[in-house]
Order: structure tokens, then sequence, then C-alpha cells
């Protein structure tokens, strides 16, 4: 076999063993049938040309991969059929189309890529004629197969039949029903291949059975759909019958009423045109339909959630700012920098009702109030309240809707949550914005609530279920969430972050005072007089028995004193009960919580760090130890990749200062350092902890104790300066609750002092750290600030 490409060499050929090429994508041609055939390529449409001018026989034969830029003979599958040009014509479109028969099966040997069409050297395959049993039998069975199979075809030509019927050849045969199935080119160039007539009959009948039992499945599945519609439209009918001789004898249509109330309620709900276009359709199909028919109830709850929408919107009065600054004094203890700024949202919204204002996002730890401000807000504004919880969800419908098309469809939570409040010019809270499923296969709910927060785009939110327009631009959205991490970029940009801390002791004793012990007194039944909690046993409610960062903890062991006196009072022993420390221990137990920094004696290798978390602030201590080695620094306790660079920096840093520190060199090549962070269980991560990190390796390596009093917080570089970190009124916070009588702050930190409470102000000792150096002479008295390092 050979490919021949240059046009001398195919000049030289003689043409006596050729045939003009047609390479087809999609056709195989049977011997003995005849097929039509459309061309695209001008090649090909140039082969047909010159065969209906010459009267030339032509080669089709498949190709292996469609549509090659320029087919060679590699492409070519090894088998291919000569064909005889019965008709050529072109469209009026310009399309050429021919009908050709199949002669015989050939072998390709030889491509010649001649203009304007290639031709192809090839190798007759002479048709099998033996005849024995076994094909006889194959053929027999074959001839009746197609034959039934016939009687299952719609309006199939007599004359197919008799041509099978009349065949005697058995490969024939087979090759004349070939050209009849449905096939692949695939399959129809397998049988193509297969030259023995047993095998080829084999396939043959194979093939044969299973297009057979498919049509014959077919046809029993139309019967059935027919008798069902059949059945349907009988039963419409009776109905409408039934219907024509209710009115004829007076008697009253129950349906009727509830539908003419539907239409009532309907025209009344003040929907836009395009809407009530929408709504009538539906509508007057819904009167078309039986009463008992399965689409009536999806219909009639569409128009149901259309009618009880609030298309409208009602007159307000305008917002009163003296007022929006009581109810969030009334509601609200401290955060004065959040009242601030809501003040001057609803004043913004007050001269501008129209304008696209901001959607806040109230963001802080659990119990600090987050959910209550929204609801502040909306009595502030006189607006009805709605929470919409995000949390967990996962699916796109459940923000845009599912479609009607399915069963128990519903619209997406906004639309619900909107027609549950009844009002349009509402609030809505997106409640735990940041616990939003992930994307996947049903769709990312994420980037569904993009269109709804976005104010240039909500004005015509499409809802899945409804199917048309609903304008969200005058809800007011609010969203909380615990943190930022895990909100999406595009989302978080459509919202202003407003960062809500956690509560000082003070302040919780102040909402305990004003908000939670009076709602603890009436859910347990109590009177002010039955109970009289003073200011030791609060003191010791929040100190020794609650660690978070707002006040729901602190609540419910309210509730639970409550509780305890309840019974008391119940069964008649007391009248009055005064709690004070002892009997806060005797109904809640021992303490919790005590100081951590009480439990640690001042030890070498360990410093005392503060953190940041979802919940509040926090102490964590960092103990490092050296051992004999050969200069490793071990790390534990489930440490991140950020801690772990911090640990290594720490100990590079301390090795250029190691001469001026007094610290002999070959500790470091002759110890192994292992530093742990205990509770090893929760995962740490975040640059904050370098100073205490350095520190700690300062003291383990001089032998010399930090205070366990003092606490610290800063990233550090390798040049030894202290950078600013995040989270300093909550670490302050949570020092000062921890017993820490001095906190070490980076110096560039100095602007967050004024949003730390005046309380920790006045409890704590503040040292301002420029460089690593300015926290070892408080810790442990070992240089004098400002030292240089010394190579």
């Amino acid at each position: 076999m050979m490919d021949i490409s240059d046009t001398a060499q195919a000049d030289a050929t003689s043409a006596a063993g050729t045939l003009i090429l047609l390479a087809v994508t999609d056709t195989v041609i049977m011997p003995g049938t005849v097929v039509p055939l459309a061309i695209g390529r001008p090649s090909a449409a140039a082969a047909l040309q010159e065969a209906a001018r010459t009267d030339r026989h032509l080669a089709v034969v498949l190709l292996r991969e469609p549509f090659p830029e320029t087919p060679a003979f590699r492409d070519l599958h090894s088998f291919g059929t000569e064909v005889r040009l019965l008709r050529y014509f072109t469209g009026r479109d310009g399309s050429h189309n021919a009908i050709v028969q199949g002669i015989g099966r050939l072998r390709p040997q030889a491509f010649f890529a001649t203009e304007p069409f290639p031709s192809l050297a090839f190798e007759p395959v002479a048709e099998p004629t033996e005849r024995t049993p076994e094909i006889d039998a194959r053929a027999h069975q074959l001839r009746e197969r197609a034959l039934d199979l016939l009687k299952l075809v719609d309006q199939a030509p007599a004359e197919i039949a008799n041509v099978v019927r009349s065949l005697e050849p058995p490969g024939a045969l087979a090759d004349f029903v070939t050209g009849l199935l449905d096939l692949s080119p695939f399959e129809k160039q397998e049988i193509l291949e297969t030259v023995a007539l047993l095998p080829r009959l084999d396939r043959v009948i194979t093939r044969l059975a299973y297009r057979y039992e498919v049509l014959r499945l077919s046809s029993d599945i139309g019967q059935q759909t027919r008798a069902a519609m059949e059945g349907r439209q009988r039963e419409f009918l009776l109905r409408e019958q039934l219907k024509a001789i209710q009115k004829e004898l007076g008697e009253s249509d129950d349906e009727a009423p509830e539908l003419e109330d539907l239409k009532r309620k309907l025209d009344q709900s003040g929907m836009p045109e395009d809407v009530a276009v929408q709504a009538n359709r539906e509508l007057r199909r819904l009167k078309r339909m039986p009463e008992g028919a399965a689409e009536s109830g999806m219909v009639r709850s569409y128009l149901e959630a259309l009618a009880e929408l609030p298309w409208g919107i009602e007159d307000k009065p305008p917002i009163d700012i003296t007022v929006a600054r009581r109810v969030l004094d009334e509601d609200h203890f401290g955060l004065e920098k959040i009242k601030r700024r809501i003040l001057e949202f609803l004043a913004v919204r007050k001269l501008n009702p129209d304008g696209r204002g901001p959607i806040l996002c109230f963001v802080g730890p659990p119990g600090v109030g987050k959910t209550s401000l929204g609801q502040s807000i909306a009595r502030a504004m006189d607006r009805k309240f709605v929470r919409v919880s995000l949390g967990g969800v996962h699916d796109e419908a459940e923000i845009r809707g599912h479609r009607r098309t399915y069963v128990g469809a519903m619209p997406g939570n906004i639309i619900q949550a909107i027609r549950r409040v009844g009002e349009r010019d509402c609030v809505v809270m997106l409640d735990e914005i940041d616990k939003l499923g992930a994307g996947g296969f049903q769709g990312d709910p994420a980037s569904a609530l993009l269109e709804v927060l976005d104010p240039a785009q909500n004005a015509t939110f499409r809802d899945a279920y409804l199917g048309v327009p609903f304008d969200l631009s005058r809800v007011l959205f609010i969203a909380t969430a615990n943190v930022l991490d895990t909100i999406p970029g595009p989302l978080r940009d459509r919202m202003e972050v407003v960062s809500l801390s956690g509560y000082t002791a003070e302040e919780k004793a102040t909402i305990a005072r004003g908000h939670l012990i009076p709602r603890q007194l009436a859910e347990n039944g109590l009177t002010s007089t039955a109970v009289d909690i003073d200011d030791g046993a609060l003191a010791l409610i929040i100190e020794g028995y609650t660690r978070e960062a707002g006040v729901r903890s602190l609540e419910r062991t309210i509730g639970a004193v409550m509780r305890n006196v309840a019974v008391r009072v119940a069964e008649g022993e007391v009248t009055r009960v005064h709690v004070d420390a002892a009997e806060v221990e005797r109904i809640l137990g021992a303490r919790r919580f005590d100081a951590e920094v009480a439990q640690l004696a001042s030890i070498a290798g360990v410093a005392t760090g503060l953190a940041w978390t979802p919940v509040g602030g926090d102490i964590l201590f960092i103990e490092a130890s050296r051992m004999p080695g050969s200069g490793k620094l071990i790390l534990t306790g489930q440490l991140g990749e950020v801690m772990r660079e911090s640990a290594q920096a720490a100990m590079s840093l301390l090795k250029t200062r190691a001469a001026a520190m007094g610290i002999d060199a070959d500790l470091f090549t002759q110890k192994d350092v292992h530093v742990h962070v205990p509770a090893g269980a929760t995962p740490k991560d975040g640059p904050s902890a370098g100073v205490a990190m350095f520190v700690a390796l300062a003291s383990v390596m001089t032998g010399r104790a930090v205070p366990p009093t003092i606490a610290m917080t800063g990233e550090i570089s390798l040049r030894g300066l202290v950078l600013p970190v995040g989270g300093i009124r909550e670490k302050v916070i949570a020092a000062a609750q921890a017993g820490i009588k001095t906190v070490m702050l980076p110096a560039r930190n100095r602007r967050d002092y004024e949003d730390i409470p005046s309380g920790a102000q006045a409890a704590l000792r503040f040292i301002w750290l420029d460089t690593v150096d300015d926290a070892l002479a408080p810790t442990i008295g070992l240089l004098e600030p400002r030292l240089a390092a010394k190579d």
C-alpha cells in the first residue's frame, strides 16, 4: 500500500486500476443498496461531476476521523464500496446531491492526491458463494426477522418487503438488510469489513434483533400513551358534560366562587401590567382544567403566590432620627460607633428615600447583638422585620426559587420572606451570610445573592418560580456574619462591613442589669421583688461561669439561677431570694473558669500571647524548652503555616542577637529547641504570636523567667521590627478578663487605643513596641530598649 501525493506520480499511473475517490464522514454504502448523498466539499463535488461526465464508477470510503483538513491514505478505512452514479443534481441553494448504487466491496491499495479530486487504486473483494446448512438457516432467520421489523414500521413501502423475500444470495440479503437498519456509520463499516458469510450474517442478525426489540417497545409505549390520552380526553368531556348538567339543574359549582375570589385578589394586588397578563393567562388555563387534574393544584398555588405578594408600596411617615436614636439606646448598651453609623445610614435614607444606599453587614462574634440591631433598625424606621437564615444553604434554588416544572416547587427564600411579611418596604435580615454552602452541581447560592444585593439589578429580580420580575429596590437588606474570610469577594464587595467587638465585664454587667435579668425574670414567672442578685454574684457569673465575647452564655447561666429560684418559690419554701456569690456557687457548682495566669508560676521558656478568634479575644501560652540535640527547632500544637514561619523567624532573630544577650552560640548547635502551644486539638495560625515566640525562646535560652502577668502580641520581621496586627480591642479585653496586668502591643497599633474600653485602659499597663528589643527589658530584664543587633 502507498500514499502518493505528487501530481507527476499520479499522472504517470495508469487509470485502468483506479477509481475516483469519494471520502465520506458519516455514510457507509452497502453493496446492492441505493443511497442518496449530500456533498459539501469542493473536491467531492468535483468527483461527482467527473463521474457524471465520464460515466465512471466511484470508490466511497469512510474516513476514520471526521473532517481532516487534508485526507491521506492513513485516514481511510481498510474497506470501501464501489458505487455507480445513478443521478447527480444541484439544489437551488447550490448544494450538490447524488443518488448512488453500491456494486461491491473493495480494498484500498494506493491514494493519489490529484487535483481537483483524489483517486484510489483498489483491489476488488469477491463475494463468497458457499452455501451450507448453517448459512441457509441464518439467512432464513434474517429474512423472517427483517419482515417482522418492516411490519412495525409505519408506512413501510411494500416493495422493500418484496425485495427481502426475493433476495436469494445470503450475502446480498445481509447487505441489503444492513442498509435498512438505523445503524451508526462505524457499525455498518464493521459489517462491510466482514467478508465471510457466517460471521456477517450473525452480526446483522444481532443488530436486527436489537432494533426489532426497540421498535416493539416503542410501539407498545405509543399505544399506552394514546390510550391514556384518550382516557383523559374522555374524562374531560364527561366533566364538561357534568358541569353543563349541573348548570341546567341549577346546582352550585363549588369551584367557581374560589376562582372568582382568586381573580379578585389578583386584580387588587396592584401588580404591573406585564405580570397581570401572565397571571390572567394562567387563570384562564386553570378554569379550563378539570378539578382533579394534577397540574390544577400547581397553577392554583402559583396564582396564590402572585396574589399575596406586595406589588405596591404603602406611604410611610419619614424617619425620625430622634426616635431612632432613642430606640437604639433602649435596645443596646454601648456600641457607640455602631449606633453612630446606623444613624448616619438612616439620616441618608430620610433625605434621599429613593437613593441606592449601602447594604450593611454586621460582623462580629456570636451574641454581641447583630440580629437585634437589625430589629432595632426596623423599629426605628417603622418597618416590618423578617429574618432569612442562610446558614448551610447550598442550593441556588433556595435563593432564586425552583422552576414550576418540578413537583413541590416553591419561590426562593427572599420572595417567601417578603410574601410572609406582606410589605415590600421592609427590613430583611440575611443572617449568617458567612455560612452559605459551597457551590456544586446545584449551583452557587452566593452568586445568586449578587443580584439580590446589587441595587443596580435587584429592581428586576426574577425568581425562577414566579417567572416574572419583582422589584426588590425598596427592601432594606442587612446581613450578619461572624467572620469575613468565608464570604466570597464579589459578595463582600456589595456590602459595607460594620464590625462589632466583644463586651467587657463591666458592659456585660450593665447589659445583664438592663436586659438579661428582666427578660429571665419574665420567662421564669418571677418578679423583681422575688429575686435580688447583688453585684458580687453577677461578677462571679460573668468571670467564673462564662467565657465569651457576647452575652448568650451569660443569659443562659442567669436563666439557670432563675430556674433554681423558681422551684423554691413554687414550692412555697421562700418568697424572696437574695443571690450572692455563695448562693451562685451553691446553684451552679464550682467555677468553670479561673484566671489562667493564676495557674502558672514563673517558669523560664513560657510567654503569654494574645490571640483573636471568631468568638472574641483569648490568651495563649507559648512554651519553649531545650534539650540535647543537634540544633533542630521542633514545633507542636497544631500550628498553621504562618505561625510556624513566625517561630522560625523568631529563632533566626534570636541567633543574630545571641552575643549581645550573652547566649552561648554553641547552644544553637548542641541543643534542640521545642516550641509548643497548648490546646493542641485546636488549630492555630496567624503572625501575631511572633513577639511572644521570640520572648519565649529568649527566656529558655537565657534561663530567665517571664512574669506571668505580662501578655504580648505583634508580628516580627527579621530586622527585629514589631509590625501591627488586628483585633487589638478583643485581645486587650481578653487580657483584662484573664488577670493580666501589663500588655505589650505594637507601637503602630496606637491608633487602636481609643477603641479599647475605658475599664480595660484603667486596669492595664500598656507598653508600645517598636522593635523586639523593647520587649526584653520588661519581660526578662536582659537588654535595654533600642539595643542594636550585632552580627
